[in-house]
């Protein structure tokens, strides 16, 4: 079953993602699993949502892309752990 991830990066800013979704390359290599992104500012900080076709995609992802990418840039990456809620996702269309 598909999932969606709200991720709350607490004091984030846009440069930070930019930094991190740089080095991710996710334009370029868009990860297995990975249904739907989007990220913009929120109330005190950066907001992610993204939609995956599995849980263990969206982990997969987390550690093996988004861990390392986070500690080559760490001054750069956002500074605090996410809040990660998850939801089910039971449609979605894609265009």
């Amino acid at each position: 079953m598909a999932v969606g991830l709200r991720i709350k990066f607490a004091g984030g800013t846009e440069a930070q993602y930019r930094a991190t979704h740089g080095v991710m390359d996710i334009d370029g290599n868009p990860p297995e699993g990975l249904i739907f992104h989007s990220a913009g500012p929120i109330d005190g900080g950066w907001g992610v949502i993204d939609f995956w076709e599995s849980r263990e995609a969206a982990d997969r992802f987390i550690h093996e892309r988004f861990q390392p990418a986070a500690g080559q840039i760490a001054d750069r990456t956002f500074q605090s752990p996410p809040e990660i809620k998850e939801f089910p996702v039971h449609n979605f269309n894609k265009p």
